[in-house]
Protein backbone atom coordinates (compact mmCIF):
# COMPACT_ATOMS: atom_id res chain seq x y z
CA UNK A 1 0.00 0.00 0.00
CA UNK A 2 0.96 3.38 -1.22
CA UNK A 3 0.62 6.47 0.80
CA UNK A 4 0.41 10.25 -0.54
CA UNK A 5 0.76 13.38 1.36
CA UNK A 6 -0.91 16.31 -0.01
CA UNK A 7 -1.01 20.05 0.87
CA UNK A 8 -3.80 21.96 -0.50
CA UNK A 9 -5.46 25.64 -0.38
CA UNK A 10 -8.60 26.97 0.23
CA UNK A 11 -8.91 30.37 -2.07
CA UNK A 12 -11.28 33.02 -2.56
CA UNK A 13 -14.95 32.30 -2.46
CA UNK A 14 -14.12 29.08 -1.11
CA UNK A 15 -12.51 30.00 2.18
CA UNK A 16 -16.26 29.53 3.37
CA UNK A 17 -15.97 25.78 2.53
CA UNK A 18 -16.74 23.67 5.17
CA UNK A 19 -14.63 20.74 6.18
CA UNK A 20 -17.41 18.24 5.32
CA UNK A 21 -17.87 20.38 2.21
CA UNK A 22 -14.60 19.77 1.07
CA UNK A 23 -14.65 16.65 2.38
CA UNK A 24 -17.34 15.65 0.00
CA UNK A 25 -15.39 17.46 -3.18
CA UNK A 26 -12.36 15.42 -2.75
CA UNK A 27 -13.99 12.81 -2.85
CA UNK A 28 -15.15 12.93 -5.98
CA UNK A 29 -12.14 14.65 -7.36
CA UNK A 30 -10.98 10.83 -6.23
CA UNK A 31 -13.43 9.02 -8.28
CA UNK A 32 -13.15 11.69 -11.08
CA UNK A 33 -9.19 11.08 -11.51
CA UNK A 34 -9.71 7.13 -11.45
CA UNK A 35 -7.58 6.92 -8.26
CA UNK A 36 -6.66 3.58 -6.89
CA UNK A 37 -7.87 4.03 -3.06
CA UNK A 38 -7.32 1.85 -0.87
CA UNK A 39 -10.83 1.25 1.54
CA UNK A 40 -11.68 0.25 4.94
CA UNK A 41 -13.68 -2.56 5.99
CA UNK A 42 -16.57 -3.04 7.46
CA UNK A 43 -20.58 -2.75 6.16
CA UNK A 44 -19.84 1.14 5.06
CA UNK A 45 -16.14 1.03 3.35
CA UNK A 46 -14.79 4.56 3.24
CA UNK A 47 -12.25 5.86 1.40
CA UNK A 48 -9.13 5.75 3.64
CA UNK A 49 -8.38 9.59 3.86
CA UNK A 50 -6.72 10.66 6.83
CA UNK A 51 -7.44 15.10 7.06
CA UNK A 52 -5.04 16.53 9.65
CA UNK A 53 -6.41 19.91 11.67
CA UNK A 54 -8.45 21.90 8.62
CA UNK A 55 -8.77 25.66 9.00
CA UNK A 56 -12.05 26.65 10.01
CA UNK A 57 -14.63 27.69 8.23
CA UNK A 58 -14.44 31.28 6.48
CA UNK A 59 -11.00 31.64 6.34
CA UNK A 60 -8.39 30.84 3.84
CA UNK A 61 -5.68 28.67 3.69
CA UNK A 62 -2.22 28.32 1.66
CA UNK A 63 -1.45 24.69 3.84
CA UNK A 64 -4.08 22.36 4.39
CA UNK A 65 -2.36 18.67 4.52
CA UNK A 66 -3.98 15.38 4.03
CA UNK A 67 -2.99 11.80 3.51
CA UNK A 68 -4.58 9.26 1.45
CA UNK A 69 -3.45 5.35 0.76
CA UNK A 70 -3.44 3.72 -2.51
CA UNK A 71 -3.61 0.16 -3.29
CA UNK A 72 -1.61 0.90 -6.79
CA UNK A 73 1.77 3.59 -6.33
CA UNK A 74 1.29 6.27 -8.43
CA UNK A 75 3.82 8.67 -9.65
CA UNK A 76 2.70 12.01 -6.52
CA UNK A 77 3.44 14.85 -9.00
CA UNK A 78 0.88 12.95 -11.89
CA UNK A 79 -1.80 12.49 -9.02
CA UNK A 80 -1.21 15.95 -7.64
CA UNK A 81 -2.06 17.27 -11.02
CA UNK A 82 -4.99 14.86 -11.82
CA UNK A 83 -6.42 15.80 -8.67
CA UNK A 84 -5.80 19.02 -9.15
CA UNK A 85 -7.72 19.57 -12.15
CA UNK A 86 -10.82 17.63 -10.70
CA UNK A 87 -11.48 19.92 -7.89
CA UNK A 88 -12.46 23.82 -8.49
CA UNK A 89 -10.37 26.64 -8.59
CA UNK A 90 -10.06 27.66 -5.22
CA UNK A 91 -9.17 23.94 -3.60
CA UNK A 92 -5.72 23.50 -5.63
CA UNK A 93 -3.52 20.86 -4.49
CA UNK A 94 -0.35 22.48 -4.71
CA UNK A 95 2.08 19.66 -3.57
CA UNK A 96 2.27 15.92 -3.01
CA UNK A 97 4.76 13.66 -1.60
CA UNK A 98 5.07 9.43 -1.15
CA UNK A 99 5.01 9.01 2.98
CA UNK A 100 8.51 8.01 4.08
CA UNK A 101 8.26 8.87 7.51
CA UNK A 102 5.65 8.49 10.02
CA UNK A 103 3.65 10.89 12.11
CA UNK A 104 2.27 13.76 9.69
CA UNK A 105 -0.37 15.02 12.06
CA UNK A 106 2.44 15.24 15.19
CA UNK A 107 4.61 17.73 13.27
CA UNK A 108 1.81 20.16 12.82
CA UNK A 109 2.54 22.22 16.20
CA UNK A 110 1.74 25.59 15.16
CA UNK A 111 0.28 27.89 12.28
CA UNK A 112 1.34 31.66 11.04
CA UNK A 113 -1.53 33.48 10.03
CA UNK A 114 -2.48 37.25 8.63
CA UNK A 115 -5.26 38.76 9.46
CA UNK A 116 -6.05 41.57 7.54
CA UNK A 117 -8.27 44.45 9.15
CA UNK A 118 -9.61 46.83 6.79
CA UNK A 119 -10.83 49.96 8.09
CA UNK A 120 -8.60 49.67 10.98
CA UNK A 121 -5.33 52.07 11.21
CA UNK A 122 -2.06 50.92 11.52
CA UNK A 123 -1.07 52.93 14.31
CA UNK A 124 -4.07 51.55 16.53
CA UNK A 125 -3.10 48.23 15.58
CA UNK A 126 0.60 48.88 17.11
CA UNK A 127 -1.09 49.77 19.98
CA UNK A 128 -3.37 46.99 20.61
CA UNK A 129 -0.64 44.76 19.39
CA UNK A 130 1.50 46.14 21.99
CA UNK A 131 -1.13 45.73 24.87
CA UNK A 132 -1.78 42.12 23.86
CA UNK A 133 1.59 41.18 24.01
CA UNK A 134 2.17 43.05 27.11
CA UNK A 135 -0.57 40.68 29.03
CA UNK A 136 0.21 37.88 31.09
CA UNK A 137 -3.58 36.75 30.06
CA UNK A 138 -6.38 37.21 27.63
CA UNK A 139 -9.12 35.43 28.69
CA UNK A 140 -12.00 35.23 25.60
CA UNK A 141 -15.29 33.96 25.78
CA UNK A 142 -15.83 31.46 22.90
CA UNK A 143 -19.67 29.75 22.42
CA UNK A 144 -19.37 25.87 21.95
CA UNK A 145 -22.01 23.40 21.96
CA UNK A 146 -21.73 23.09 25.52
CA UNK A 147 -22.31 26.69 26.36
CA UNK A 148 -20.33 29.50 26.29
CA UNK A 149 -16.36 28.50 27.13
CA UNK A 150 -14.06 31.12 29.03
CA UNK A 151 -10.34 30.44 28.20
CA UNK A 152 -6.47 32.05 27.70
CA UNK A 153 -5.77 33.12 24.19
CA UNK A 154 -2.41 34.62 25.18
CA UNK A 155 -0.63 31.68 26.17
CA UNK A 156 -0.85 30.03 23.21
CA UNK A 157 0.28 33.18 20.98
CA UNK A 158 4.21 32.65 19.88
CA UNK A 159 4.58 35.90 17.67
CA UNK A 160 2.08 38.51 17.11
CA UNK A 161 2.98 41.77 15.45
CA UNK A 162 1.93 44.29 12.10
CA UNK A 163 3.08 43.40 9.36
CA UNK A 164 3.51 46.04 6.58
CA UNK A 165 3.30 44.78 2.93
CA UNK A 166 2.78 47.66 0.66
CA UNK A 167 1.73 46.29 -2.27
CA UNK A 168 -1.04 44.61 -0.54
CA UNK A 169 -2.13 47.95 1.60
CA UNK A 170 -5.04 49.86 -0.10
CA UNK A 171 -4.30 53.51 -0.69
CA UNK A 172 -7.84 55.09 0.01
CA UNK A 173 -8.52 53.61 3.12
CA UNK A 174 -6.53 52.42 6.62
CA UNK A 175 -5.46 48.82 6.58
CA UNK A 176 -3.56 47.16 9.19
CA UNK A 177 -2.02 43.65 8.32
CA UNK A 178 -1.55 41.38 11.50
CA UNK A 179 1.28 37.80 11.36
CA UNK A 180 -0.20 35.46 13.70
CA UNK A 181 2.25 32.24 14.98
CA UNK A 182 0.09 30.42 17.48
CA UNK A 183 0.44 26.74 18.85
CA UNK A 184 -1.86 24.29 18.85
CA UNK A 185 -2.61 23.46 22.13
CA UNK A 186 -6.53 22.15 23.75
CA UNK A 187 -8.49 24.10 23.78
CA UNK A 188 -7.14 25.22 19.83
CA UNK A 189 -6.77 29.06 19.42
CA UNK A 190 -7.86 30.49 16.76
CA UNK A 191 -7.35 33.95 14.99
CA UNK A 192 -11.56 35.10 15.66
CA UNK A 193 -9.74 34.49 19.59
CA UNK A 194 -6.55 36.90 18.96
CA UNK A 195 -8.71 39.64 17.67
CA UNK A 196 -11.19 39.12 20.74
CA UNK A 197 -8.18 39.20 23.01
CA UNK A 198 -7.24 42.43 21.20
CA UNK A 199 -11.05 43.80 21.37
CA UNK A 200 -10.42 42.86 25.53
CA UNK A 201 -7.45 44.62 25.82
CA UNK A 202 -6.85 47.75 23.89
CA UNK A 203 -10.93 48.18 22.20
CA UNK A 204 -9.67 47.14 18.75
CA UNK A 205 -13.01 46.66 16.77
CA UNK A 206 -12.55 45.95 12.93
CA UNK A 207 -15.62 47.33 11.29
CA UNK A 208 -16.04 44.54 8.81
CA UNK A 209 -14.85 41.31 9.49
CA UNK A 210 -11.00 40.16 9.50
CA UNK A 211 -10.03 38.34 5.99
CA UNK A 212 -7.98 35.79 7.54
CA UNK A 213 -5.42 33.57 5.79
CA UNK A 214 -3.25 30.25 7.05
CA UNK A 215 -0.22 30.78 5.47
CA UNK A 216 2.38 27.88 6.97
CA UNK A 217 1.56 25.41 9.25
CA UNK A 218 4.13 22.61 10.69
CA UNK A 219 6.47 21.93 13.42
CA UNK A 220 7.65 24.83 15.51
CA UNK A 221 11.10 25.06 16.27
CA UNK A 222 11.96 26.28 19.80
CA UNK A 223 15.14 27.25 18.57
CA UNK A 224 14.64 29.49 15.71
CA UNK A 225 10.71 30.13 16.24
CA UNK A 226 9.97 29.26 12.90
CA UNK A 227 7.48 27.05 11.51
CA UNK A 228 8.82 24.13 9.71
CA UNK A 229 7.73 22.63 6.18
CA UNK A 230 6.01 19.34 7.51
CA UNK A 231 7.01 17.65 4.54
CA UNK A 232 10.55 18.30 4.52
CA UNK A 233 11.17 14.96 5.73
CA UNK A 234 9.52 13.24 3.25
CA UNK A 235 11.32 14.68 0.54
CA UNK A 236 14.22 14.73 2.23
CA UNK A 237 13.73 10.73 2.62
CA UNK A 238 12.93 10.26 -1.09
CA UNK A 239 16.06 12.12 -1.95
CA UNK A 240 17.88 9.84 0.04
CA UNK A 241 16.70 6.64 -1.57
CA UNK A 242 16.82 8.01 -5.46
CA UNK A 243 20.58 8.89 -3.86
CA UNK A 244 20.98 5.01 -3.14
CA UNK A 245 19.62 3.36 -5.58
CA UNK A 246 21.54 5.58 -8.49
CA UNK A 247 25.01 4.67 -6.62
CA UNK A 248 23.59 1.27 -6.09
CA UNK A 249 23.48 1.24 -9.91
CA UNK A 250 26.42 2.37 -10.56
CA UNK A 251 28.34 -0.21 -8.30
CA UNK A 252 26.27 -2.70 -10.15
CA UNK A 253 28.47 -5.11 -12.43
CA UNK A 254 27.60 -4.27 -16.37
Amino acid sequence: MQRIRLRYTKRGRLRFTSHRDFQRAFERALRRAEVPMAYSAGFTPHPKVSYANAAPTGTGSEAEYLEIALTEARDPQKLRELLDASLPAGLDVIEAVEARTPGLADRLTASVWELRLDGVDPGDADRAVDAFNAADTVEVERLTKNGVRTFDARSAVVRLETHFPQADRPIDQPCAILRLVVRHVTPAVRPDDVLSGLRAVADLAPPVPAAVTRLAQGLFDEETGAVTDPLAPDREAAEARSTADATAAAKAPA
